[in-house]
């Protein structure tokens, strides 16, 4: 932190500032950047670019509008609130009886209510327009300029739909439902609700990721795919969702079931919830610990193939993991290139400095990589759920590249979130610039549905297994291919070692996949400014081990324009 000295330089050195200001005059505040909102979210010329790309460019009105309704003041002081007022458990009324419910702050309800009506949860599986699955991660990227934390119970609808989809008469009856616009909070019965959220209850504490070692028992009713179920689950986010997709162990194998919190016949399903997790971050967001004891569940997919069964919601999942790194990585530069836009240090702004600049346009392209990869992503997902007419090499690609994404956009993170931290300086450190929420939150997106090790190996489990994927990711490479030599040598490099890739030279591998992928759809669709400097330094090693370390012929002005516009 900033010593005592360094804090008055700074402010001797600001331009105006009051000199021989009368004895006693200390609290005159100068050379300090005003609030950021209101401000537009939105203002991003490489979301906005892939939103058109990638086949969404009739939801860019609605997108802008969402930029602006995010970047608020009303809608960035939600976001706070919703933070600091964490939700809180309640496990009986005042008469003894079990309750299980969590009681959020009003302000959770004003981003849910929001989130869902902008169509943020289930809708876009209830679109028929192409594009629909872009517009909502670009409509995420945007709102992910609030809390993350909200967040969560919207990505495990979305996700949830897909899964649902293994048992149709399920999927008929709540299906309608998860893609509703409408946010009604409260537990009653499912149907005569006009719109739920949908939770997951996947690990336990004996196998977290690893969840075919889940202990949770589901014993057979004797009525047709309805189950009961006993066990403890370790983390299950948003436990006042309507309904939850839960793996346990029935006779056939692990399976996967739809249990709701309140019964068809109104009576309130068993759902002890033992405690909240006492979180890094997400601190909006309630985690859980449900026990299940004759808890009613309904079978989803066959007996003994619940992996397989959530295999679509972990895509999905995945990709949105991807999204709110890339968010919150957007969110952090925007604050740090509006404190050194209105910060002055040594007779100049910070955005002046030509070191700060170095920092500023590092954190941009690594932004900009983020944004563009997960707006391909979701490119690949939306054709290829679609069945449109290249969909089989879209599921091949998105199938492995969403895990290449996952695994390093998430990773990269927390040094960027730190380091957009520490261009604020000691202002950056203290809670009311927001910046620590956001470092805390970082972590927990490479964490949530897999860690690294978890996608790591899942990269090469789809290389073996599915020789498909590979070809899909070398088409796109082809698509690039001469447009840039430092490019043709990384994929050619990855051609020649693909072969030779062991568990444990796992991350190396997929670090190469995903910086490789981010060059190829960089050098295809940024600016030369940006497309080149992104090559120099993460293909060719013209580069230091730190954010701010590219070489001195960097075009700074051009990659800073475009990543920093006015009106941000």
């Amino acid at each position: 932190m900033a010593s005592t000295l360094e804090h008055d330089r700074h402010h001797a050195a600001a331009p105006g500032a009051t000199r021989g200001a009368p004895h006693g005059v200390t609290h005159d505040v100068t050379n300090q950047a005003p609030p950021l909102t209101p401000y537009d979210a939105s203002d991003d010329a490489a979301l906005l670019e892939g939103l058109r790309r990638e086949g969404a460019g009739w939801a860019e009105a609605d997108v802008r509008r969402l930029g602006t309704l995010a970047g608020s003041a009303q809608v960035q002081e939600w976001a706070d609130l919703a933070n600091r007022h964490e939700p809180e458990l309640r496990t009986h009324d005042r008469y003894g009886n079990r309750v299980d419910e969590v009681e959020f702050h009003p302000a959770w309800h004003h981003l849910m209510r929001a989130a869902v009506a902008e169509g943020l949860a289930g809708s876009p599986w209830a679109d028929e327009r192409p594009g629909a699955h872009v517009a909502r991660t670009a409509g995420g990227l945007v709102w992910g300029h609030t809390d993350a934390g909200h967040g969560c119970p919207t990505s495990m609808t979305y996700a949830a739909v897909p899964a649902l989809r293994a048992q149709p008469e399920l999927a008929a009856v709540y299906e309608p439902l998860l893609t509703s616009r409408v946010y009604e909070p409260g537990l009653r019965v499912p149907t005569e609700k006009p719109g739920l959220l949908a939770g997951m209850g996947m690990t336990e504490k004996q196998g977290g990721s690893d969840v075919r070692t889940n202990t949770t028992a589901a014993t057979p009713t004797g009525e047709p795919g309805v189950y009961t179920l006993r066990g403890h689950k370790w983390f299950t986010s948003a436990p006042m969702c309507d309904v939850f997709l839960v793996l346990a162990q029935a006779p056939g194998g692990l399976s996967c079931f739809l249990v709701p919190r309140v019964l068809p016949d109104g009576t309130r399903n068993t759902f002890r919830i033992q405690r909240l997790k006492d979180k890094l971050g997400n601190r909006s967001n309630a985690s859980s610990e449900p026990e299940f004891d004759g808890t009613v569940a309904w079978l989803v997919g066959p007996e003994g193939r619940g992996v397989r069964t959530i295999i679509e919601m972990v895509n999905c999942t995945r990709l949105d993991c991807v999204m709110m790194s890339a968010a919150l990585m957007r969110k952090t530069l925007v604050e740090a290139g509006h404190h050194a836009r209105h910060r002055s240090a040594f007779g100049a702004r910070l955005l002046d400095q030509p070191l700060m600049r170095n920092v500023l346009a590092d954190l941009a392209l690594e932004s900009e990589a983020a944004t563009t990869l997960t707006l391909r992503l979701a490119g690949a997902a939306d054709r290829a759920v679609r069945g449109e007419a290249d969909g089989a090499g879209e599921a091949a690609f998105r199938r492995i590249a969403t895990a290449v994404g996952k695994y390093w956009v998430t990773k990269r993170g927390p040094a960027f979130t730190a380091e957009a931290l520490e261009c604020l300086g000691g202002n950056g450190y203290v809670e009311d610039s927001g910046m620590p929420r956001h470092y805390r939150e970082a972590p927990l997106l490479s964490i949530w549905e897999g860690s690294g090790n978890v996608n790591a190996l899942d990269v090469l489990r789809a290389l073996g297994r599915e020789p498909g994927t590979a070809d899909a990711l070398f088409a796109e490479f082809d698509l690039s291919r001469g447009a840039d030599a430092r490019l043709d040598a990384a994929v050619a490099g990855l051609r020649k070692d693909l072969g030779q890739a062991s568990p444990v030279g796992a991350r190396r591998l997929v670090e190469r996949m995903a910086l490789t992928l981010q060059a190829s759809l960089l050098v295809r669709h940024a600016p030369p400014a940006v497309a080149d400097a992104f090559c120099a330094t993460r293909l060719a090693a013209d580069w230091g081990h730190s954010f701010g370390t590219l070489p001195d012929g960097t075009d700074f002005g051009t990659i800073l324009e475009r990543a920093l516009p006015a009106s941000v």
